[in-house]
């Protein structure tokens, strides 16, 4: 008989002890930075505006499914994000015993000034991105953009965990 509460026993253990310590997610702090209402652009990176789209993507998808935002016109936006691409760059990683490189490293850099009522701040961020290659072959497109894509990701959680920060400091 014991045996078929333990499970909901340890649910409700869980969620008193999250509720007890005060715990919230860390888009309820992001969303006192930034607002419900968000106006995202990414500025056109002139020597490879391909990734532009993907970064444009990546920050529209942050800001629905990790701000719980809505996108919306500049005029309307209780915040607007500016991003622009510094850098990408592509390191091996892993050789095979032939000495070809079979493994690489994405390193995208990014530029992101967020401005609300209160403020306005740059910050730098990067993320990365480890993958394979076909040994004695070169990155096609489709893996160097699913690499860029994926680091620009990472730069955006970067992102976000920095804006959280602001809003717990800004807490009232």
């Amino acid at each position: 008989m014991f045996k078929k509460f333990l499970p909901f026993f340890f649910l409700i253990l869980t969620i008193l002890m999250l509720s007890g310590c005060g715990y919230k997610p860390t888009s309820i702090y992001a969303k006192k930075v930034l607002g419900q209402k968000i106006y995202t652009d990414v500025k056109v990176y002139l020597r490879d505006p391909e990734n532009a789209v993907l970064i444009k993507d990546a920050i529209n998808e942050a800001v629905i499914s990790r701000f719980k935002g809505s996108l919306a016109p500049k005029r309307y936006a209780d915040s607007e994000i500016y991003i622009s691409l510094k850098s990408v760059s592509f390191t091996p990683l892993q050789y095979d015993k032939n000495g070809y490189v079979i493994y690489y490293r994405a390193v995208t850099t990014l530029n992101i000034v967020y401005k609300n009522k209160k403020e306005s701040r740059s910050i730098d961020v990067s993320g990365n991105y480890d993958f394979p290659i076909e040994p004695n072959s070169v990155i096609s497109d489709t893996k160097r953009f699913e690499a860029i894509r994926e680091s620009s990701k990472k730069a955006l959680d970067k992102f976000i965990s920095q804006i959280s920060i602001i809003g717990l400091r800004n807490r009232s």
